[in-house]
C-alpha cells in the first residue's frame, strides 16, 4: 500500500568520462555528492554510463582498438571501483541506480545496479538482449536479471535499459513486482533527421516509450540519458556514423504515473541534473483508474510464464540433484537447479 510521502529524485544529464574507468568513478561520485547536497534521496544514471556508450558500434563494430579499450575500462561488480561507488552512496545516504558496462572475466554485459543508502548492492541485472549492433560487443542476460525491482527507503524501485522498454512481456513482469519509481536508462538520444533511420530510435521515439511505460505501470519514470560533446565524437570517431555523430543527446526527463512530464528540459548539449519532488499519492490516483496487474486485468484469460533461474555455464550431478558449479566465475555456488527423480 502506497503511503503519503514526497520523494526528491535527481536525474542526471551528463557526459560520460569516455573510455576511462577511473575518471568515470570520480565523476559519478561527484554527481552523487551533488545530488545529495540538493536534497535527493535517489540519483539515476544512463545506460552504460560507465565508461560511456560505445557509439562506434553503429559505424564499424570491428574497431579492435576501441573495443579493447572499452573492455579494459568496463566495470566489474566485484572490484575496488565498485567498492568506491558503494562507499560514496553510503557516505551520502542516497540510493543510486547505475548503468554500466559490466566486465565479467572480460566478457561484457549492459548492466544496471541499484545501490542502497547503506552501500549494499540491492539489485544487479543485465540487459536481457542487447540491441542490434550492440550484440557485437555485449552478451545476453539470464533469468536472474528478470528480478529487477527492490525495496528502497521511499518505495519500490526498479530499472530497465533502453529498448527493453519495447518488450511487452519484460515490462509486464517488471510491473508485476509492484514498482513505484522506475529508472529508464538510455544512451544519448537525438532528434529524428529523416532518411532511412528509424523514428523509433530518435529521442522523440524513445522518450515516448518511457512516457508510455509510466502510463502502463502507473509509476514515476526517470528517463535518464547521457550527453556527447565534440570531444566524445572525436574520441569514438563517429562523425560519419548514423548515430551520435554530433554534439547533443541529452533528453533526460521525469514522467508522472499518468504520463505527464513533470520536469523542465535541459538543452540537449548541456550537462545538468534534473530534480523533482514526487508525491507518491499520485500513484494511488492513477491506479484508481488503471492497474494492469490488478483490477484492470484478466488473469483468467491472459497470464505470463516466467523462468527466473540464473543459468550457469557449468553444472554437475551428485545423484541427488543438479548443482550450479560456477565458483570459478565468482557466482553463487551450491544452488539446486532442479531435483532428480
Amino acid at each position: 500500500m502506497t503511503s503519503a510521502k514526497t520523494v526528491r529524485v535527481a536525474v542526471t544529464q551528463q557526459e560520460p568520462a569516455w573510455l576511462n574507468l577511473q575518471e568515470s568513478v570520480q565523476k559519478t561520485c561527484r554527481l552523487i555528492i551533488e545530488a545529495k547536497e540538493n536534497g535527493a534521496e535517489l540519483v539515476s544514471f544512463p545506460e552504460v554510463w560507465i565508461p560511456g556508450y560505445p557509439a562506434w558500434l553503429w559505424d564499424r563494430p570491428c574497431d579492435f582498438e576501441l573495443n579493447l579499450k572499452y573492455i579494459q575500462n568496463s566495470l566489474a561488480v566485484k572490484s575496488p571501483e565498485m567498492d568506491r561507488l558503494r562507499e560514496c552512496a553510503a557516505n551520502n545516504n542516497i540510493s543510486v541506480v547505475l548503468g554500466f558496462s559490466e566486465n565479467h572475466h572480460d566478457s561484457l554485459y549492459i548492466a544496471q545496479a541499484i545501490i542502497g543508502p547503506d552501500g549494499l548492492i540491492k539489485m544487479h541485472r543485465r540487459k536481457f538482449k542487447p540491441t542490434h549492433m550492440e550484440r557485437t560487443l555485449f552478451g545476453d542476460s539470464s533469468g536472474g536479471s528478470l528480478m529487477n525491482v527492490v525495496n528502497a527507503p521511499f518505495g519500490r524501485l526498479g530499472a530497465l535499459a533502453c529498448w527493453e522498454h519495447i518488450q511487452p512481456l519484460l515490462k509486464y513482469h517488471t510491473i508485476t513486482q509492484r514498482e513505484q519509481i522506475h529508472v529508464a536508462a538510455w544512451p544519448p538520444l537525438f532528434d529524428y533527421g529523416g532518411g532511412p533511420d528509424l523514428w523509433s530510435m530518435s529521442h522523440e521515439g524513445c522518450k515516448s516509450v518511457s512516457r508510455t511505460y509510466a502510463v502502463e505501470s502507473q509509476t514515476f519514470v526517470l528517463h535518464t540519458t547521457a550527453v556527447i560533446s565534440q570531444r566524445g565524437v572525436d574520441e569514438m570517431r563517429t562523425s560519419t556514423a548514423p548515430l551520435m555523430n554530433s554534439p547533443g543527446g541529452g533528453t533526460s526527463a521525469i514522467f508522472g504515473p499518468d504520463g505527464r512530464q513533470i520536469s523542465i528540459d535541459i538543452p540537449q548539449t548541456e550537462e545538468g541534473i534534473i530534480y523533482a519532488d514526487l508525491d507518491m499519492l499520485e500513484i494511488v490516483k492513477a491506479k484508481g483508474f488503471v492497474d494492469s496487474v490488478g483490477h484492470y486485468s484478466r488473469p483468467d484469460m491472459l497470464w505470463l510464464g516466467v523462468d527466473t533461474r540464473e543459468r550457469s555455464h557449468l553444472r554437475t550431478h551428485d545423484g541427488k540433484g543438479m548443482y550450479d558449479c560456477s565458483e570459478e566465475v565468482g557466482e553463487s555456488v551450491g544452488k539446486v537447479v532442479y531435483e532428480i527423480d
